[in-house]
């Protein structure tokens, strides 16, 4: 079999499912920008609303989160011109080459999913069927692009392992090399940003204690006044990442720290080496609110614009769909599709 060459193109997604958080920016858009920016592969940016509705969501409530999830990108520094940004359920090819691999994957692989097990819980009967078989839309929303590369956290290595079987099976199945079999990237001191309240628990939306996380729609006192109050322990800051063992808090901020500043953990330790929190914290409070006050910002201004919102989208999914269009065309006669 002749060995494809693939066009270098990264493909990510966010759910808009409400909150934007200082997670979602470090862990992800952040990268998503010097990615783009980089200009060593194609970018390709997406709102998985279709991921979002596995579970219930408000009708108006999801289309204001997508909206602002789109303002989010835009004032993290994606350009619509430069990365295709998208909103997935634009895109109508997504859900087309998810029926081919929910017919591809083996419902043994879905039912080893952790965060199927996670978010099903005791109550697996009577969760959706979609929220069973999203990670075949997953692989559909990497693969419909030819991805060769996605951004993961931790917790989606999971899903990008199963997108890579799929890929593999298909081709294997139809003795093609059609689907390439994508490689993760994991980027930043700050992959996996976690709660300001408790460094063993992942900053999330959902949290009941707001003062646990940064919203990127806080403003700069509610911002400064989260770090200021950030949990932490009582001894000062190690010269080397070996003495963050152990202290999950501190080594929170010190990885928030470093990804906000664009340098390495242990630049951050070797310029701080015996410092007490107190004064840390402050200085981490100045960094972020000159990192982060620009960003919410830029997402007020844009959702007093919500038609210009549409239109970048709309321009997205035109876009998206000269790549989707002929890859799904494609995998129907692979499969013996009449067309």
């Amino acid at each position: 079999m002749t060995q494809t060459t693939f066009t270098p193109r990264v493909f990510s997604g966010i759910q808009p499912s409400g909150g934007l958080t200082l997670g979602n920016y470090l862990g992800a858009m952040k990268n998503f920008t010097t990615m783009q920016d980089a200009g060593t592969h194609e970018t390709v940016y997406c709102m998985v609303d279709m991921h979002a509705i596995t579970v219930w969501q408000d009708p108006a409530a999801l289309k204001r989160n997508t909206r602002e999830l789109c303002a989010g990108f835009l004032a993290s520094g994606i350009d619509p011109e430069k990365s295709i940004l998208i909103n997935q359920s634009q895109v109508p090819e997504h859900a087309q080459l998810a029926w081919i691999f929910n017919c591809v994957a083996r419902m043994g692989w879905m039912g080893r999913m952790t965060q199927w097990k996670d978010k099903s819980g005791e109550n697996a009967e009577g969760a959706s069927l979609g929220l069973f078989a999203y990670p075949a839309l997953m692989a559909a929303d990497i693969l419909i692009y030819h991805a060769t590369h996605v951004p993961v956290g931790d917790d989606q290595k999971q899903h990008l392992e199963l997108t890579r079987d799929i890929a593999t099976k298909f081709n294997h199945d139809y003795g093609v090399d059609f689907f390439p079999i994508t490689e993760p990237v994991i980027r930043g001191a700050a992959t996996r940003v976690m709660s300001l309240r408790d460094g063993t628990k992942k900053m999330s939306k959902s949290d009941p204690v707001d003062a646990s996380r940064i919203n990127l729609t806080d403003d700069a006192d509610a911002i400064a006044k989260k770090f200021r109050k950030a949990k932490t322990d009582p001894d000062p800051l190690p010269g080397t990442p070996e003495g963050l063992e152990g202290r999950p808090d501190a080594r929170n901020l010190v990885n928030i720290y470093a990804a906000l500043s664009d340098t390495s953990v242990e630049e951050v330790l070797a310029a701080n080496d015996g410092k007490m929190f107190g004064y840390f914290k402050q200085d981490l409070a100045d960094l972020a609110v000159a990192r982060l006050t620009p960003v919410s910002s830029e997402m007020s201004r844009l959702m007093e614009d919500p038609a210009e919102i549409d239109r970048i989208l709309a321009r997205g999914a035109e876009r998206a769909r000269e790549i989707t269009a002929p890859i799904l065309a494609r995998t129907y006669e692979i499969v013996g599709m009449v067309r």
